[in-house]
């Protein structure tokens, strides 16, 4: 890690900024395998399933038979450790749907906001080196929750052409029961546009490398939702002389492993603890499995040494990392004080890894700085917000005047008329 002291503000900008890469190219390749599912469904599907994971089979679709096997097959205390996480995933996110209220803004002018659950969601759940079951609880719940009336996942197949037992575990846990062995562009192609086998969906979610990231882009160019903008994964730690220098080492690696162009930083108030981090950071890595793809992202990442906490604060904020963990003292105090970050793990014992699973909270974040404008998921992203209004005629007497006088300024007399005519039958 690159170690800065004390930057100067008109230097932030420029040392916080992630890695910027050239998406010309990328958008080209992930544009032709749009169109080409969009053009030829399920014959394009399988064609680039077979092309780019090496799989050929007769249907994409996951049958019962395959959920029963990946549940016999998986180890109990997994099986054990998803249905607690699942528990506090969804005691967390129903306390989320909120009540509709009616509001008389007037005399006889009555308002109204319902959530109404988004009919069809798609959920991409990203397999080979990480399949990420976790992701699976962490869309599927809140989407249950919201009432989507029709929830499909699209996952890739292994080399065996099978889709990872956990992911199968999860889904069943969640009640997801339409699954797709379709993994990469193609199967958000294919949920985006529809083919004869995959219905198409109103709202895509979920994780992937960069052409799937780039793949929901486009497709939110031709009228599909996404779930928000995204990049790789990132962590900020802002750490103090109280905290425990190998658990901040503990929480930066648990980010960098997840691939080469993940980000950790480091913001700290002494320079102790940055050494001592460091330290620590060597010892760990040498003995993680994925210790090349870690280091790789420490290579690009940075430690910040400043001189009091308010700085501190005010360079997480301007970062507006995906996950903020304060282990240092008076982290409640601090946390108050945080305005840009998707979640926040408070002191020595809230690492970012229980977000990640089970602790109730959702991990699907805003990335690359989002987080200063966006939300993560919750079950406000699996609904739209309709509202309704109703008057009696004495409300519209009330108001009427009122509309007719701001139409007619506008110079939108049938505005105005839509008015006029009702007072006038009153």
């Amino acid at each position: 890690m690159k170690i800065i002291e004390n930057p100067l503000e008109v230097s932030l900008p420029e040392l916080l900024q992630r890695p910027a890469m050239d998406h010309a190219a990328l958008y080209a390749v992930v544009q032709g395998v749009l169109d080409g599912v969009k053009k030829e469904g399920d014959t394009a599907v399988a064609a680039y399933t077979q092309k780019f994971d090496g799989v050929t089979f007769d249907t994409a679709i996951v049958n019962e038979a395959e959920i029963t096997e990946a549940a016999l097959a998986l180890p109990p205390a997994l099986k054990e450790a998803v249905q607690l996480a699942a528990k506090n995933i969804r005691c967390f996110h129903e306390a989320q749907v909120s009540e509709t209220t009616k509001i008389e803004t007037m005399p006889g002018v009555s308002c109204w906001r319902k959530s109404v659950g988004i009919d069809k969601v798609g959920l991409y759940i990203p397999g080979g080196s990480a399949p990420l079951f976790s992701t699976v609880l962490m869309l599927g719940i809140p989407a249950v929750i919201a009432g989507c009336k029709e929830i499909i996942l699209c996952t890739p197949p292994a080399a065996d052409g099978k889709v990872h037992p956990a992911i199968l575990y999860a889904a069943w846990v969640v009640g997801i029961t339409r699954i797709f062995k379709i993994g990469g562009v193609q199967a958000i192609a294919a949920m985006a546009y529809g083919t004869q086998t995959v219905p198409q969906v109103y709202k895509i979610f979920g994780p992937g490398n960069q052409y799937v990231t780039a793949a929901k882009q486009l497709v939110q160019q031709s009228g599909v939702a996404i779930d928000m903008p995204a990049g790789p994964s990132e962590v900020c730690v802002l750490a103090d002389e109280t905290c425990n220098p190998a658990f901040v080492a503990s929480d930066l690696l648990s980010q960098a492993e997840h691939g080469p162009d993940s980000q950790v930083l480091l913001v700290s108030t002494s320079k102790k603890v940055v050494a001592d981090v460091k330290e620590a950071l060597a010892a760990q890595l040498a003995l993680l499995p994925r210790k090349e793809i870690a280091q790789k992202a420490l290579d690009n990442s940075t430690a910040i040494v400043v001189d009091d906490i308010e700085r501190a604060i005010f360079i997480v904020n301007s970062y507006a990392a995906e996950h903020l963990i304060l282990a240092c003292n008076n982290d409640d105090v601090i946390a108050e004080k945080i305005t840009n970050a998707g979640s926040v793990f408070l002191g020595n014992y809230s690492p970012e890894s229980v977000g990640d699973y089970a602790s109730g909270t959702n991990h699907t974040l805003p990335t690359s700085g989002y987080a200063r404008a966006y939300s993560g998921v919750s079950v406000d992203s699996f609904v739209k917000k309709m509202t309704f209004q109703k008057l009696t005629p004495a409300g519209l007497h009330a108001i009427g005047a009122a509309v007719e006088t701001m139409a007619a300024a506008e110079g939108l007399d049938a505005h105005k008329n839509a008015i006029t005519i009702r007072l006038q039958s009153l």
